[in-house]
């Protein structure tokens, strides 16, 4: 089993360890160039604290995705689950670690490590750093547990967080789940309610998929199929949406098909005398992601279409 054990500093730690309800938190990276690719979705993610704050192995929490975002929209999705009390003391940190003088925008952009079912453990029960990390690892690294002692720090680390948090097989994410327990069901990612907002602005670039606006106090993750429906928080469920798209498109005015083109109802025109913009568009493919999987799935379309969708008056 794959697992990554992160650092981060004592500031980070104590925030989130004092709010248990934040499930779902920010492991953010000052510069969004880092990247992360050390786990896939369903990976379990470690925390530990620095060498000269504990050099502990103090939580966990599941892997969800990476995104590049502003400073502003990190905390807008996840606010104190940044390990902050503010947006402005999450601007100082960013400024912090990246060794500059200058004030930073709000526009400054990070990397986001998205995580969710996040547990700290108690204090009397964080384990010691392993003895193989070597002091120039100043941001993490990864280890597969199939090659550890059962005695080694980080697997008894990952069996910790299964009793702390009460973890029990069928609550776990389907890739973890099949890693740990011999389960070979197919892989389908589903987000913490902030990581899908993340993710689904991040997969359309930041543009309404409809119209093209990339405004981002207006753009809004949209499930085609809702949550109350039961619909979960997928990237292939969502569609990046300008605020009026949005309602719209929940409302039955706009569809997409399963070939990603536009749909508009008659019934925008024959009750409201209007729509001349979209009828214009009727027909047009949408914007879509760059990846595949992240498309929108075409049997949630389907159900939009004939559930949801106002084909006549």
């Amino acid at each position: 089993m794959k697992v990554y054990v992160g650092v981060t500093d004592s500031n980070w730690i104590r925030q989130l360890s004092t709010h248990s309800e934040l499930d779902q938190v920010n492991f953010w990276l000052p510069s969004p160039k880092q990247g992360f690719a050390a786990l896939e979705h369903g990976g379990l993610f470690l925390f530990k604290s620095k060498a000269g704050e504990g050099n502990q192995i103090v939580g966990a929490g599941i892997f969800d995705d990476f995104v590049r975002a502003r400073v502003l929209d990190a905390w807008e999705w996840f606010g104190a689950g940044n390990g902050v009390k503010s947006l402005d003391e999450l601007v100082a940190r960013v400024r912090k670690y990246r060794h500059v003088q200058e004030a930073l925008p709000y526009d400054t952009e990070i990397g986001c490590v998205l995580l969710r079912m996040t547990e700290f453990f108690p204090m009397n029960e964080r384990l010691p750093a392993p003895t193989d990390w070597s002091p120039e690892i100043v941001r993490g690294r990864g280890y597969d547990t199939d090659q550890l002692a059962a005695d080694h720090p980080v697997v008894r680390a990952v069996g910790q967080y299964l009793r702390t948090g009460e973890k029990l097989p069928e609550t776990l994410p389907e890739h973890i789940r099949a890693q740990m327990f011999g389960d070979a069901k197919l892989v389908i990612p589903r987000l913490g309610q902030a990581a899908f907002k993340a993710v689904i602005a991040n997969n359309y670039g930041y543009h309404c998929a409809i119209t093209g606006d990339k405004v981002r106090p207006v753009l809004e993750a949209a499930h085609i199929l809702p949550v109350a429906a039961g619909g979960v928080h997928r990237p292939d469920n969502g569609l990046l949406l300008r605020s009026d798209m949005h309602t719209l498109f929940d409302r039955g005015y706009i569809a997409v098909d399963s070939k990603l083109r536009l749909a508009v109802s008659p019934r925008l025109r024959e009750e409201f005398g209007n729509g001349d913009a979209l009828y214009a568009k009727a027909g047009t493919e949408i914007a879509r992601p760059e990846r595949r999987a992240d498309r929108p799935n075409r049997e949630f379309l389907e159900w939009h279409m004939e559930a949801v969708f106002k084909k006549t008056a």
